[in-house]
């Protein structure tokens, strides 16, 4: 059996595939991980905790991660030992979550692809090179767009005492949180990418208010200025940006609205990206093993 699983942030949807038919078997999720926050014992433990990996675990002899975090051979040997020690009888390749985001949204042609979810990202993929024109700086100095960027403003916002009052007077009963627990879980608690993140879903529930889409369609704004118009592929070729992650496909209007102003062609989005790695692992990688005929 193979195993494929994509990771952001906050969770991982893992998927199992038959190796012979290619066909979907199981399919569970896990916490993210990411080896920024978390070490190889603590990724075994976690499978450990999850009933469905556990059944699979002697089963698998294939895994493929792609995960937030997993940029250099050292960071992906975090996730691979503990993956490896969890899944004991398996070759385990480990990437970096990009990787999947290009051969999710990957259709035949050249394409700039977008990671908008908890945190945000970009490449360009030709259809063999997946490749890097700015780096992520993560959510203290980047991840414009994304979930935490729109947590991080919400709850300067909030703190600041600017909210429009309605929202102000919902988000107090939402949350019933003060000053220093929110600084408390920024500063001193681990996470706090997640932590952030998890304000978006605020920021969703009043979409339409105009306090709202100006700020997402600012973080929108400096997305595309610093991780797409960098790539001369999307400037100058009219290539497609396609967009992966939750963020991107709740305020797709607001995404279509930006590239548009700024004369960039708009692809797709595909909020869970999961099934369409599988499918590209089974078209273009090459992963399943021949079903060998017997002679009678």
């Amino acid at each position: 059996m193979i195993i494929i699983g994509e990771s952001g942030s906050t969770k991982c949807d893992w998927i199992v595939i038959d190796n012979h038919t290619g066909e979907e078997v199981d399919a569970f999720t896990t916490m993210g991980f990411n080896p920024y926050f978390h070490s190889s014992a603590f990724v075994n433990d976690e499978m450990q905790k999850n009933d469905v990996a556990v059944e699979w675990q002697q089963l698998i002899t294939k895994v493929f991660f792609y995960g937030a975090g997993c940029s250099t051979d050292a960071l992906k040997a975090t996730i691979r030992k503990g993956l490896s020690r969890f899944f004991s009888k398996a070759v385990v390749s480990v990437d970096h979550d990009l990787n999947a985001a290009a051969y999710a949204a990957y259709d035949n042609e050249p394409e700039v692809v977008c990671i908008l979810g908890t945190g945000s990202n970009s490449c360009f993929f030709d259809g063999e090179i997946v490749s890097e024109e700015v780096p992520a700086l993560a959510y203290v100095l980047g991840d414009e767009g994304s979930a935490s960027y729109l947590g991080k403003r919400l709850l300067a916002a909030f703190l600041y005492k600017k909210l429009p009052t309605e929202l102000h007077e919902d988000f107090v009963e939402t949350y019933q949180i003060e000053k220093d627990d929110i600084i408390t879980s920024v500063y001193n608690r681990p996470h706090a990418n997640v932590y952030l993140a998890s304000f978006s879903r605020f920021v969703g529930k009043h979409a339409s208010h105009p306090y709202f889409r100006k700020m997402v369609k600012e973080g929108f704004e400096h997305f595309t200025d610093i991780h797409i118009c960098c790539f001369k592929e999307a400037v100058e070729r009219n290539v497609k940006i396609n967009f992966i992650g939750s963020v991107a496909f709740h305020f797709q209007d607001i995404l279509k609205e930006v590239l548009a102003e700024k004369s960039l062609l708009f692809g797709r989005v595909i909020a869970k990206p999961a099934q369409a790695l599988v499918n590209y692992h089974i078209e273009h990688l090459k992963v399943l093993d021949e079903v060998k005929s017997k002679s009678i």
